[in-house]
């Protein structure tokens, strides 16, 4: 395992000598936050029918989703793991000890790692400050906030998981960008990254109950909230272990079997 460790360390310390990408991505959250939020409010105030969110709720959502972006983010690529595959230098990957998903599933935990914790806290301290619409409020209780973290924290490794998987899926095609990004779009939608999951349509609400994306963020955000009841964050945690479980067996499968396929050509 320290070696695994080792890998992660050396990601994480690296992502975090990237500060001038950390300030551009704190700027583009704090955009992209206060827009979303003036265009929620718009809708709060213009409409009279029953929302399946308190606008209080929605706009703390909203900031979460902006502070942990980074680490929820679904289009995350580590470009060193997909050169490796495509010019055939995961020939020298393999030449070294232990297993070749271990190794990429913490290289991008790493990464995820390091640039959320150069960019959550700013963003955090800014909308706790803010107007009161648009504010960033406080949990509504104790068990709420702790069920927050822990949702967060084993939502973070069903993340890495599921990058995990993509990057390994290069390994069957030519060129992944097309398959991958059409996935990465319906991963988006039911993770709740473009509206939350309580603002779709019932049936799309239904699909994502049997989809691992809404436990990557949208779950995590609405137990601080208070959107689901805090009897719920055992389930919770227990349907994002079983989800993490299946990806991370499918993804050392198809690590596995790819790597007996493998043809390096070269001089």
């Amino acid at each position: 395992m320290s070696q695994y460790l080792t890998y992660f360390k050396i990601k994480f310390i690296s992502g975090l000598q990237y500060r001038s990408a950390a300030l551009a991505g704190l700027s583009t959250q704090f955009f992209f936050g206060l827009v979303f939020i003036m265009v929620y409010h718009a809708f709060y105030t213009s409409g009279s029918g029953k929302l399946p969110m308190e606008y209080s709720a929605l706009v703390s959502y909203l900031w979460l989703g902006q502070a942990f972006y980074a680490l929820t983010y679904l289009y995350h690529r580590e470009k060193d793991v997909i050169n490796m595959i495509k010019n055939g230098d995961v020939a020298y990957e393999l030449c070294k000890p232990g297993n070749l998903y271990l190794k990429w599933f913490f290289k991008i935990f790493g990464s995820k790692l390091s640039s959320v914790l150069l960019r959550f806290a700013p963003v955090i301290l800014v909308a706790i400050i803010l107007p009161i619409n648009f504010r960033l409020t406080s949990p509504v209780s104790l068990y709420s906030f702790i069920g927050f973290i822990l949702t967060l924290i084993l939502g973070s490794f069903l993340i890495t998981a599921i990058t995990t998987l993509l990057h390994i899926l290069t390994f069957y095609t030519i060129d992944a960008e097309g398959v991958l990004n059409f996935f990465r779009v319906i991963a988006e939608l039911f993770a709740g990254a473009i509206v939350p999951i309580p603002f779709l349509p019932k049936f799309l609400q239904t699909i994502s109950n049997y989809l691992p994306f809404q436990y990557i963020s949208d779950v995590p955000f609405r137990i601080y909230v208070g959107n689901i009841s805090s009897n719920m964050i055992l389930n919770t945690l227990l349907i994002q272990f079983i989800w993490f479980i299946i990806i991370s067996i499918i993804g050392i499968f198809l690590t596995k079997k790819a790597l007996k396929k493998v043809i390096v050509q070269g001089g």
